[in-house]
């Protein structure tokens, strides 16, 4: 490892289910990027992946191996040679991959055919930024093992889809706590995201649900997605490392389809959400 720009992660798919041990599930906050790019080179879905914030990261290759770049756009050059994303791109003993600061989004992903085999802690490879669980941030020096290829690679056989427009959100366990408007509210206008978002939520400055019980909030199991709103009035939306607990209000919960545009949004960039429609009824459900 050359250099790893302002954060590079190891990431599988997390460690869910150990909540009520008080342990984050962590995982890759761009889920479809990370299998991505694993699908490409021949890997397993939770085979382990670099997240890599703002580019910046540069790798060397001690041997040659087959690697596939998703998520953020950010420019690849291998030994100054200009690459690709959504594609395997094979990297000779000696090359060296550089990742430039994307156009847009935030969260690029590096896979290698084998998947990054650093030491499983409590059955994942992935690092929780909250309490630090799991294998240590990767920095400039750091020489990361890589797994046995199980498949060759494989081309990309569609392109990405992804769904335009704000975040779908569900009402929360404690909607009840607000105002009647306080969905409305929070669907109503749009919200900058603040500079301090991490892997741990995505904080946002807006218009404020306003609350109608001022009583102390026990704390209580928090789900990936919760849109809690401290006493600031500002909400925030707790991703793959938040905690298990929280003492303050949820409002909503976000669509479990759209929490990945949570990784790509940029400090300034607005965010909107909107009511997700009902569900359907499953199929052969009596009728009234």
């Amino acid at each position: 490892m050359l250099a790893t720009g302002p954060l590079t992660l190891v990431q599988d798919r997390g460690r869910p289910g150990l909540a009520h041990l008080g342990v984050p599930r962590a995982g890759a906050l761009d889920p479809p990027a990370a299998a991505l790019a694993n699908r490409l080179v021949g890997n397993r879905a939770d085979d382990a992946v670099l997240e890599v914030v703002l580019g910046g990261l540069e790798v060397r290759a001690e041997e040659p191996c087959w690697v596939a770049v998703t998520g953020a756009p950010a420019p690849v050059h291998v030994d100054g040679v200009a690459r690709g994303h959504h594609r395997a791109e094979w990297l000779a003993a000696g090359s060296t991959l550089r990742l430039g600061r994307p156009r847009t989004g935030v969260r690029t992903y590096l896979a290698v055919a084998g998947g990054i085999a650093v030491a499983p802690v409590l059955g994942s490879r992935s690092t929780d930024t909250l309490a630090w669980v799991g294998p240590p941030r990767v920095t400039a020096g750091t020489a990361l093992p890589v797994g046995r290829p199980r498949t060759q690679p494989r081309p990309l056989d569609h392109p990405p889809v992804h769904r335009p427009g704000p975040l779908r959100v569900v009402p929360g366990p404690r909607a009840d706590w607000f105002a009647a408007d306080a969905l409305a509210v929070l669907c109503g206008s749009p919200y900058a995201v603040e500079a301090d978002s991490n892997r741990v939520g995505l904080r946002l400055d807006g218009s404020a649900p306003v609350r109608t019980r001022e009583a102390e909030l026990p704390s209580e199991g928090m789900v990936l997605g919760a849109v809690q709103v401290p006493p600031s009035g500002r909400p925030v939306v707790f991703l793959a490392d938040h905690p298990p607990t929280g003492g303050y209000p949820v409002v909503a919960v976000v669509h479990p389809d759209d929490l990945w545009r949570c990784a790509q949004l940029r400090p300034g960039e607005q965010v909107r959400f909107t009511p997700a429609p009902p569900r359907p009824p499953a199929r052969g459900a009596a009728r009234r």
